[in-house]
C-alpha cells in the first residue's frame, strides 16, 4: 500500500519516511513513530492500517541520523541493537530527531489536520512532539518508555493527548503513570491488563484485546481532533 519517500529537515538533513495513502480523500494525517526496531514490517503495517482507516499515514525513519536502513526484528540481539541506536539518537544535540518529526508533520499537513501516534521509544517521542513540534492537532503515545520520568512529566503538551499504558509493563512502573496522570489531568490515560509492547503482533507481549480497544479509542480520538 505504501512507499518510501525522502524528507528534508530544517537543518538540511535528508531521511526516508514510509508513506501510506488512503483510498479516497484523506480524513487528515497520522505520523506513526517507530519503536527501537526501525520502520520495520510491523510499523509499515501500522501505517497501512491508518491509511485503510482513511488517513494519510507517514512513518519517518528516526534512526537515520545515526544509522541508515535499520529494520530489526524482536529477538534479544535486535533489542540490544535497538537500545544502542536509541541511545545514540538521544545523545544528539537538540533538537535532534524532533526536527525530523517536524518535517514529517509538515509533509503530512497537505492532507489536513495532523495527529501523531508512537510506540515504545516512539511513544516517548510522541509525548515530546506534543509539546515541541508545531502543526499537530492530537497525540497518542503508546507505552512511551521514559515519558513518565519527572523530566518528561514537566513538559507541557500543546495539543490533546491520549496515552496508553500496560498494567504489567516492567519498563514503566504504574506509580510513574499515576504521577503523569496527577500532573496532567488534561491527558486522557488508559491502562490495560497487559505488558509493554501489547500493540505489536510480532512480539510475545502482543495482546489482541488490548490492541483492538486501544486502536478503537485512538481512532475515536483522532476522529474528534483531526476532523
Amino acid at each position: 500500500m505504501g512507499q518510501f519517500i525522502d524528507l528534508t529537515a530544517k537543518d538540511g538533513f535528508t531521511f526516508p519516511a514510509y508513506v501510506a495513502e488512503p483510498a479516497g480523500k484523506p480524513k487528515g494525517a497520522v505520523v506513526v513513530v517507530q519503536e527501537i526496531f526501525g520502520v520495520n514490517s510491523h510499523i509499515r503495517s501500522v501505517a497501512d492500517g491508518y491509511a485503510a482507516d482513511g488517513y494519510l499515514a507517514i512513518a519517518p525513519a528516526t534512526f537515520h541520523r545515526v544509522k541508515q536502513g535499520v529494520e530489526l526484528g524482536y529477538a534479544e540481539d535486535d533489542m540490544k541493537a535497538g537500545i544502542a541506536l536509541k541511545m545514540a539518537v538521544e545523545g544528539l544535540p537538540a533538537p535532534g530527531v524532533l526536527q525530523d518529526l517536524q518535517a514529517a508533520v509538515d509533509y503530512a499537513s497537505k492532507a489536513g489536520k495532523v495527529g501523531i501516534v508512537g510506540y515504545c521509544w516512539g511513544g516517548l517521542l510522541t509525548w515530546r512532539a506534543a509539546a515541541e513540534v508545531s502543526g499537530l492537532s492530537a497525540a497518542a503515545p503508546y507505552y512511551g518508555g521514559g515519558s513518565t520520568t519527572p523530566e518528561e512529566i514537566a513538559r507541557k503538551p500543546k495539543v490533546p493527548v491520549l496515552a496508553h499504558f500496560g498494567k504489567e509493563d516492567h519498563w514503566i512502573p504504574l506509580d510513574t503513570v499515576e504521577a503523569l496522570k496527577k500532573a496532567h489531568p488534561e491527558v486522557e490515560v488508559h491502562i490495560y491488563d497487559c505488558g509493554h509492547g501489547f500493540n505489536c503482533d510480532q512480539r510475545g507481549a502482543y495482546n489482541a484485546a488490548a490492541a483492538k480497544l486501544a486502536k478503537e479509542r485512538t481512532l475515536a480520538f483522532f476522529a474528534k481532533h483531526l476532523a
